[in-house]
């Protein structure tokens, strides 16, 4: 017989009770494909609502990905990368705006998040020149490794233009799938529905409450090291979990997708989760990568200077270690 763990709730503070969802309203669902995974929305509303946004979710998905895809040859940041060092491209106000987003958080971690690591990822197997079996040349990682840097970006707010002055390609998959689930909450605001749960490849944004007055409820998996599965009313909150599982391995070593900007290398810091609550889910898919690369001390302290409500799990040895922020055990307590 299974056992179910009991489960922490976490329900953010709130300056006032959350507004009933209108009367009459019932759940309704949409669902499809976006950039190499699913996505999901749930909302109070009805069923014209749903027709009408069963039209306007896939076309505001469409916008992030023909602009910030580096999979898509003639989106705006491929056209970018294969600019001229020091030319200026003229940016959408969607890509200026996750762009903005981007080098403030490498900024704020020094470079632990950086989004100019796209030859890098290539060059590692995990883009668009597809998967390898085992790690790149010291000799070839070394000059991709030299060419990144936050640093060489410039943007220009006047003329919502940028430009960099290196060959690092820019590469928004860490912060991109975030960005788009606040996009389609944009969307569903835009039309007057204020309670929904929007989902894309495991991160997730609520607003408002069910129909029944009860908040929209997701779970951060703690199977792994045994303890209480966490429970969270997303009111009004985002949340996205960066990981390691993904990757390749080769011999005895496992190579995680996400690269420490720091050496070019995967992170190896026995970090397997950094989980971020966050009142966008941009901002939570960025700070969730910049915890993975900075390790378990350094990453509550980062966490605790931002105020960032997180959780990061770590392994050591075969002993799993959870450590949670002050911000989010006020959320627990």
């Amino acid at each position: 017989m299974t056992t179910s763990l009991p489960r922490r709730v976490a329900i953010p503070p709130l300056s006032a009770m959350p507004r009933a969802a209108p009367a009459g309203a019932s759940v309704q669902e949409l669902s499809g494909t976006t950039m190499g995974t699913t996505w999901s929305v749930k909302f109070a509303g009805s069923a014209a609502a749903r027709q009408t946004l069963g039209r306007m979710i896939p076309a505001a998905l469409e916008r992030v990905v023909s602009q910030m895809s580096p999979w898509e040859s003639n989106s705006d940041i491929s056209r970018f990368n294969r600019l001229p060092m020091n030319e200026w491209q003229t940016l959408p106000p969607e890509l200026f705006k996750v762009m903005e987003g981007a080098l403030r958080i490498a900024q704020e971690s020094d470079g632990a998040y950086d989004p100019t690591l796209g030859a890098l990822i290539d060059l590692w197997g995990f883009g668009p020149s597809g998967p390898r079996t085992g790690p790149p040349a010291a000799s070839d990682i070394a000059p991709h490794h030299r060419a990144c840097g936050w640093q060489q970006i410039d943007l220009d707010a006047g003329r919502r233009r940028m430009r960099r002055s290196s060959e690092g390609a820019i590469d928004l998959c860490g912060i991109a799938k975030g960005y788009a689930v606040d996009l389609v909450m944009e969307t569903l605001h835009q039309h007057g529905l204020y309670h929904a749960l929007v989902e894309i490849g495991g991160e997730l944004r609520g607003s408002g409450v069910k129909p029944d007055g009860s908040p929209w409820w997701v779970e951060i998996d703690r199977s792994a090291d045994g303890k209480q599965p966490v429970l969270v009313a997303l009111y009004n909150l985002a949340i996205a979990t960066s990981g390691c599982e993904r990757g390749f391995t080769s011999g005895a070593q496992h190579f995680s997708h996400t690269l420490n900007p720091r050496t070019g290398w995967p992170t190896a810091n026995g970090t397997v989760t950094a989980t971020v609550l966050h009142s966008t889910c941009m901002e939570a898919d960025a700070y969730a990568t910049a915890l993975m690369v900075l390790g378990q001390d350094d990453a509550i302290d980062f966490a605790i200077t931002h105020r960032l409500a997180a959780a990061i799990l770590c392994k050591h040895g075969d002993t799993f270690i959870e450590r949670t922020t002050p911000m989010l055990d006020q959320m627990l307590s």
